[in-house]
């Protein structure tokens, strides 16, 4: 089976040549549908489009650096039950990751849906985005812009400032993907490489009938370890900035005090995907007496309540989970860098079990299983 193909590109058009691409996918394997970012007629918006016809497919853009949402969450909607025929999905890694948790959680379903993946740039937060697009004639021409800055082989290039989450991300490749599109370390003028990563990937692109692409080159794995080393450095920086920060209940108390219990951050959460929250029922409606005692005891009550205990409890619900896309940042009215927190917390959390989220769809998620000898040090039977 067919391992790599090429993608041949004119005139240097990244973006004209993936969309030729998928819509080939679309034409010559049996796709019914495929979920990809692509552009609205309003406002040059992109949003995650399911596109049955290839022909709209000339109004994707997954190269763009918008990330409104995390498409995961709508590919579990699309998989969670039989949806009647064979869908793809152009997925970030971080969606992909994000995917395999809620697979995981029987929140979606890996059979019959091809994940296209692109290895990822990074993504500008939604205010720099608007005001990023805005600054070109076109919104292809946006696109093309940030590919040109953030993909010319230089990690320090800082023509766009990326999301903190992008800045701090160590997992850029699409090493979930059943078909892995090369961004890092490619040339314009020779084309794109798209590789499968798995059976059903090689079952794609054996359909395609394009010319075969070289192997991995030496020029694409520097260019990633050049990435990663950056991002390394960002990230450490960061996560000490941050256990500096909060390290105290008074400290973090300051850190969440713009908070004002809008759940955006829960909402936007790819793997928060509890139907009902406990912080909506009744549990946390007090009743006007009860506040009025708070009050009384304390001499002032800081409205609204409760704001440390949500985000305190969502740490704990999904910090093993926690994939760190920073769609939690970028939903937050009040610009409180929850993606850098909870990144924080996912670190301590996944690496006391072992686990990286999303990356091994075969490895259980942690306290989903017993084991006889665990912790001993922990629970004291050393």
């Amino acid at each position: 089976m067919t391992q790599a193909i090429r993608i041949d590109i004119d005139n240097q058009d990244w973006l004209s040549g993936l969309r030729s691409f998928l819509a080939t996918v679309m034409e010559k394997t049996e796709i019914e549908a495929m979920l990809v970012p692509t552009r609205l007629a309003v406002k040059n918006r992109i949003m995650p489009m399911l596109v049955s016809d290839p022909k709209r497919l000339a109004e994707a853009d997954p190269l763009s650096p918008a990330f409104p949402i995390n498409g995961s969450q709508q590919l579990a909607r699309l998989t969670r039950l039989p949806a009647g025929g064979r869908l793809a999905a152009v997925l970030r890694p971080c969606e992909i990751r994000a995917f395999n948790e809620l697979v995981k959680l029987n929140q979606g379903k890996r059979e019959d849906v091809v994940i296209v993946g692109l290895d990822c740039p990074g993504a500008l937060s939604n205010t720099d985005f608007r005001a990023f697009v805005d600054q070109h004639e076109t919104p292809d021409a946006a696109t093309q812009a940030f590919c040109a800055a953030a993909l010319s082989g230089d990690p320090s290039n800082d023509a766009v400032t990326l999301t903190s989450a992008c800045r701090a991300c160590d997992h850029p490749i699409p090493d979930g993907a059943d078909i892995a599109v090369e961004l890092f370390g490619s040339d314009p003028t020779d084309g794109l490489t798209a590789r499968a990563r798995t059976e059903a990937g090689k079952a794609v692109l054996t359909h395609l009938d394009l010319p075969p692409a070289e192997a991995e080159t030496p020029q694409r794995k520097s260019v990633i370890a050049a990435i990663l080393e950056q991002r390394k450095q960002y990230r450490e920086q960061m996560l000490t900035t941050v256990a500096k920060a909060t390290g105290s209940i008074q400290g973090l108390s300051t850190y969440l005090a713009d908070c004002v219990n809008c759940y955006n951050c829960r909402t936007a959460c790819p793997v928060c995907y509890c139907s009902t929250c406990v912080f909506t029922t009744d549990t946390f409606r007090h009743e006007p007496f009860q506040y009025l005692q708070w009050a009384r005891r304390k001499g002032g009550v800081k409205m609204p309540t409760d704001t440390l205990f949500f985000h305190l409890t969502r740490m704990a619900h999904i910090s093993t989970a926690c994939v760190g896309c920073g769609q939690c940042t970028n939903a937050c009215p009040n610009d409180i860098p929850l993606s850098d927190l909870f990144t924080m917390v996912a670190r301590h959390t996944q690496g006391a079990f072992g686990y990286d989220a999303g990356l091994d769809l075969s490895q259980r998620p942690p306290m989903c299983g017993f084991k006889e000898e665990e912790y001993g040090e922990v629970v004291g039977m050393e």
